[in-house]
This record gives structure tokens, C-alpha cells and sequence, in this order.
């Protein structure tokens, strides 16, 4: 992308869970809701994140977890042990960036999926959206 061209955000999917949205900077955003969730949204979620990585070959999330309720323990398995290495095998996945939510009890469930994650995946979380934009978009593609 041109330094000269402002970023371009296209909603590729929504549901309960939220928006997964692809930036012409050349990451997919996961843009949460606050509301509860159910498992099967939380997968349907992801596995639209899923097309568009495959799709684009960004191979970046940016996460954006805001009011993000905390995952359910079935909901941080199934991410750890399903999702997230079939994202790196299929689309090339290896770099997320997450904007920390409010919640102290979120926070934990974001760190239990960060620490039980397979390595090959680069997480870093931020406070602030701008810090992980940068970071995100210095990182290269698959």
C-alpha cells in the first residue's frame, strides 16, 4: 500500500460475535461485540476470519477485543487445539495483534489462548489500537 493512500476497511462478515473486516494495509480485523456469545457464533466467527486469510494471504490479525466478553474454557480449547493450527497450515497465520479489552477476567481468557497457542504464531497485545496497528503492519506477509 501507498504511504499517500489512507487505509481501506471492507466488512467481509458479521454476526453476534462481531465484524471480521479486511484493511488494504493487509490484515484481517476481528471487531468484537460485547454481548454474549455462543460457541457455535464464536466458530462461525472464526472460520469466516479463516476464508479471508485464505483469501487475501495476509497472514496478520488484528483483534480488537474492546468489551469482549471472556471465552468459555470450551471456546479457548477449541481456538488453541483447532482454529488456530489450521489457520497456520491453511492461510498462513502468524502474526495477531490484540487490543487488550476492560475486563481484568477477559484479559485472562486472551492470555490463556495466547500462552497454550502453537509458538509459530506471534501474539502481542497493546493498550491502544494505533501501537498495534503499527506493529501489525510491520510485520511481513506469509
Amino acid at each position: 500500500m501507498s504511504p499517500l493512500l489512507p487505509d481501506r476497511e471492507t466488512v467481509f462478515f458479521r454476526n453476534a460475535a462481531g465484524s471480521v473486516i479486511f484493511h488494504s494495509a493487509g490484515y484481517v480485523e476481528l471487531a468484537w461485540r460485547s454481548s454474549r456469545i455462543e460457541l457455535g457464533e464464536l466458530q462461525a466467527f472464526y472460520e469466516q476470519a479463516l476464508k479471508l486469510l485464505q483469501s487475501t494471504g495476509s497472514g496478520r490479525i488484528l483483534s480488537v477485543h474492546g468489551q469482549r466478553q471472556p471465552l468459555s474454557t470450551a471456546a479457548q480449547q477449541w481456538l488453541t487445539g483447532d482454529w488456530i493450527p489450521r489457520a497456520i497450515r491453511q492461510a498462513g497465520f502468524r502474526h495477531c495483534a490484540i487490543v487488550e479489552g476492560q475486563d481484568p477476567v477477559h484479559r485472562l481468557s486472551t492470555q490463556g489462548v495466547v500462552s497454550s497457542a502453537p509458538t509459530t504464531v506471534e501474539f502481542r497485545r497493546f493498550p491502544h489500537r494505533a501501537d498495534a496497528e503499527t506493529w501489525l503492519t510491520s510485520q511481513r506477509a506469509k
